[in-house]
């Protein structure tokens, strides 16, 4: 347990240390790792160039001593004397006997192999032992009926000597990379110091004019515009939030100021008691009507406000829909809100990914706003047809159609044109529909019908034959 425990307490001490101390101790390990392979190759190297020297050194000195006893033979050659240290030298007679200079120190005893070579099995050995007991160099060559035998002490100091250099010169290396990796990490880090102090500025003064200088390259330019990016998005949004707080109070004032007026002079005739002669009963019924209908008006209001503030179209996922559905539904809606208007169907089933109460506003909305001009003896005709790869839905009316100088405003929030101030609405239906086809990835235009009013035609991608087919699948499982 304490095995698994320990990982996971050194990756949280890691997490919680700043990025310029994670540069720092990154860039000194990558040097100490650096300076120990380094040492273990030159160690490898130099151990490998000393044997090789050592060993031709032995070679050279046994041939000589080889040719000595060719000439004087081995028992009568003469040795030479033991200098204290350094090489060692020895014979090995026929009978496996061997001589050994005065006050040398003894050699390990004659290996089997060594025997064969004094034996005429091969011609000469090299011999190595690096234990405690036997740490010699020892060279055996074929001569005079025996052999001769040139030994060195091996000797480990060069390579002791070079690795306590390698490790003070690598701990230098480790204190100076990580003094090194701070001040680059202090460097390079700095645009981003002054980065999170703007952010921060920012986001303590509320201050969303306030661009933050582009400084440096590459990625530190990235994250800098990306930054500035997402602070003038902030900025329309906030300007979007206070425009559509400003419309909404403009919208508002006058059915309030209206729906104020008449109750104050209900309240105002009641307490007088002369409410009954005051206002007769047809007057009554129809200031209760206008106040039902200014009551009906707010609350359409409110429910478009609310829907158009919001983010997004709705929290209902996509799914794959007969859009005719949804235009039969939303038809059959505007028929029930609307009685006195006549609304002509020729829909065909034409298949789309879509958010189905989103979609069903939006052609509600268009629906209401042609019923709005149709007049009493035309219906309000709504068509829904494939068109190569899109959903074509059309709505027109018989009305007075929209002028040319109001097209290009037609779809902004609030916007009503001077022809419709008389009528009831809040300006916000048709800004509606154009937020839910484009969340769609569809488009709307405004255009004349055949019969002289307002054409509104929307296009939407329709479904693919392939997910149409995934979905059949997916509904026999």
């Amino acid at each position: 347990m304490s095995g698994s425990a320990t990982p996971r307490r050194l990756r949280r001490w890691w997490h919680r240390r700043s990025l310029r101390t994670r540069l720092t101790v990154i860039a000194a390990t990558a040097i100490a790792a650096s300076v120990f392979m380094a040492f273990q190759v030159a160690s490898e190297l130099l151990d490998w160039e000393l044997r090789a020297t050592a060993e031709d050194q032995l070679r050279a000195d046994s041939r000589v001593l080889a040719a000595n006893a060719e000439r004087a033979g081995l028992a009568q050659v003469q040795l030479p004397p033991y200098p204290g240290s350094g090489r060692l030298v020895r014979v090995v007679l026929p009978d496996g006997s061997t001589r050994t200079p005065v006050g040398q120190p003894a050699l390990p005893p004659v290996s089997e192999a060594a025997g064969r070579v004094a034996r005429g099995a091969s011609a000469d050995l090299m011999e190595s032992g690096d234990s405690d007991d036997d740490g010699y160099f020892v060279y055996t060559l074929r001569a005079g009926g025996g052999a001769v035998q040139v030994a060195r002490v091996a000797d480990d100091s060069s390579i002791n000597r070079f690795g306590l250099g390698m490790l003070l010169i690598g701990l230098l290396c480790v204190v100076c990379g990580g003094l090194v990796g701070r001040a680059v990490a202090r460097t390079g880090l700095a645009p981003i110091d002054r980065l999170t102090a703007a952010a921060v500025r920012v986001a303590r003064t509320r201050d969303l004019d306030a661009d933050i200088p582009d400084e440096g390259g590459g990625e530190i330019r990235q994250l800098i515009q990306s930054i500035n990016d997402m602070l003038a998005a902030l900025r329309d949004s906030r300007q979007a939030q206070r425009l559509l707080a400003e419309d909404a109070a403009h919208e508002l004032k006058t059915p309030l100021t209206s729906l104020r007026l008449n109750i104050e002079l209900l309240i105002r005739l009641d307490r007088r008691g002369t409410l009954d002669s005051a206002l007769p009963s047809e007057s009554r019924t129809r200031l209760l009507n206008d106040l039902g209908a200014q009551v009906a008006e707010l609350s359409t209001l409110a429910a478009e406000l609310t829907d158009l503030a919001r983010g997004d179209i709705s929290d209902e996922s996509a799914e794959l829909l007969d859009l005719a559905d949804v235009v039969v539904a939303a038809a059959t809606q505007a028929c029930s809100r609307m009685p006195d208007v006549e609304v002509a169907l020729d829909v065909t089933s034409v298949w789309v990914s879509g958010r189905p109460a989103a979609l069903r506003r939006a052609v509600l909305n268009l629906v209401d706003n042609a019923g709005k001009w149709s007049p009493a003896d035309q219906p309000v005709r709504v068509r829904l047809r494939t068109e190569g790869a899109s959903a074509v839905l059309e709505v027109d009316d018989a009305g007075p159609g929209i002028d040319a100088a109001d097209v290009p405003r037609v779809f902004d929030r609030f916007y009503r044109a001077d022809s419709a101030r008389a009528l009831p609405g809040s300006g916000l239906g048709l800004s509606i529909v154009q937020r839910v086809v484009d969340a769609h990835g569809g488009q709307v235009t405004v255009g004349r019908s055949s019969r002289g009013g307002a054409l509104l035609r929307v296009d939407l991608p329709a479904a693919s034959i392939a997910r149409l087919t995934a979905g059949d699948d997916a509904a026999v499982r």
